[in-house]
């Protein structure tokens, strides 16, 4: 018999879907007048401290020393070179190109946590689903792929590509890493850790002299440390804890969507039939998907880590 979804890890996955999908236009206007790694770094270094603080004062212990290391590894990975990469490719690349490419990140971890013991595996449903949503994305951004053919687009590219591995990596490493910590805890280290790398990488390649406050990339920081950061990454951390990889990393595809959206509701931005029926076939995939990873739980229940 299927387990019953965990209700606190299907709101942290919308929480992600909703988040994740404003913060690639935050960065955006960051970076256009602040210095990639130390606008990241500060970031990360603010969210993670002060979290601790407010999880300290919740009594939320702190995580015990042999614990360190593992959170740090994951957190270097995903927030430190995956994210620290998305913003550094922003100088380039445009905000809905950014959410486009990694629209990639659920065939990753699908096909890399296929390899664990005891990861999900792929089942027709689930394939179907993911290609279905990336079917769906491809329809909204389609004739913005020729842009990733241009020359000076390149480094971006690339670095979004590698931000994709790094960001996999650290995902299917926390998820099968066993850590007695409060998830929330364990996400405020790999903050903290995340954005001390970020912000010692800035301060070794000169970005001192290029920093300076500018009231929107101010208020595009703050909205992603409060937001994208201490409600987004908290969110994250807890959903891959008590959901199957497979369905969370679908927020991938659902982030386009949001700022699609978002940009016709605040923005006054052109919203056509192709855009909703897009929207539909990415969400219509996202249900695909985890139909998928209920049919597996069905089959073989025993396949699925402690939770």
């Amino acid at each position: 018999m299927p387990q019953k979804p965990d209700t606190k890890g299907l709101i942290a996955w919308i929480n992600i879907c909703i988040v994740w999908g404003t913060t690639y236009l935050a960065i955006r206007i960051g970076v256009e007048h602040m210095p990639p790694m130390l606008f990241a770094g500060i970031r990360w270094i603010i969210a993670g401290t002060g979290f601790i603080l407010y999880l300290r004062l919740t009594g939320k212990s702190f995580p015990s020393v042999k614990e360190i290391l593992p959170l740090a590894i994951a957190g270097i990975a995903m927030i430190g070179f995956g994210n620290g990469l998305v913003v550094f490719a922003e100088q380039w690349i445009p905000s809905g190109l950014a959410a486009l490419l990694i629209t990639t990140v659920p065939f990753w971890i699908v096909g890399i946590e296929g390899f664990v013991p005891s990861g999900v595996k792929i089942n027709k449903t689930i394939f179907a689903g993911l290609v279905l949503g990336l079917a769906g994305v491809v329809l909204i951004f389609g004739s913005d792929i020729k842009y990733l053919f241009i020359t000076e687009n390149l480094i971006g590219v690339l670095a979004l590509l590698a931000a994709d591995l790094f960001w996999v990596f650290g995902t299917i490493y926390s998820k099968y890493k066993k850590i007695n910590t409060h998830p929330l805890m364990g996400a405020s280290v790999q903050m903290l850790v995340a954005g001390v790398l970020q912000t010692t990488i800035g301060l070794s390649l000169g970005e001192v002299s290029q920093f300076y406050f500018e009231r929107n990339s101010l208020l595009a920081l703050g909205y992603l440390i409060i937001i994208g950061s201490i409600v987004g990454y908290g969110s994250y951390i807890y959903a891959i804890k008590k959901l199957p990889l497979s369905l969370v990393s679908t927020y991938a595809y659902i982030n386009p969507v949001i700022a699609l959206f978002l940009g016709w509701i605040v923005l006054d931005e052109k919203l056509t039939t192709q855009i909703i029926i897009a929207a539909i076939v990415i969400l219509a995939g996202v249900a695909i998907v985890k139909k998928g990873t209920s049919l597996n739980k069905s089959a073989n229940p025993g396949s699925q880590p402690v939770r």
